[in-house]
């Protein structure tokens, strides 16, 4: 059974509640006036992996949509990779 929580509990011990969610794996439901309007608790493994892999699709989308702006802007006869080449001499 969860443990009820409060706005203004939840705001002045934060710390602790996290702890106890993190460690002990308790489940916390947060009141407002009284009325539940959330629920703290542990995440599982997948839904861990799951974050993750969303931020790794986030970051390759960008990767890409950058990628694609430089190469329409991209001015040069040679690529990217010959004008460093020619740097590095």
């Amino acid at each position: 059974m969860p443990t009820t929580v409060g706005v203004r509990e939840l705001k002045n011990h934060t710390s602790r509640i996290i702890r106890a969610v993190r460690e002990d794996l308790s489940e916390y439901v947060v009141t407002l006036r009284g009325e539940p309007v959330a629920v703290l608790r542990p995440l599982t493994e997948e839904e861990v992996q799951r974050l993750r892999q969303v931020e790794i699709d986030t970051a390759v989308e960008e990767i890409k949509a950058l990628a694609q702006e430089v190469a329409s802007a991209w001015t040069s006869e040679k690529s990217g990779v010959e004008l460093i080449a020619e740097q590095r001499r």
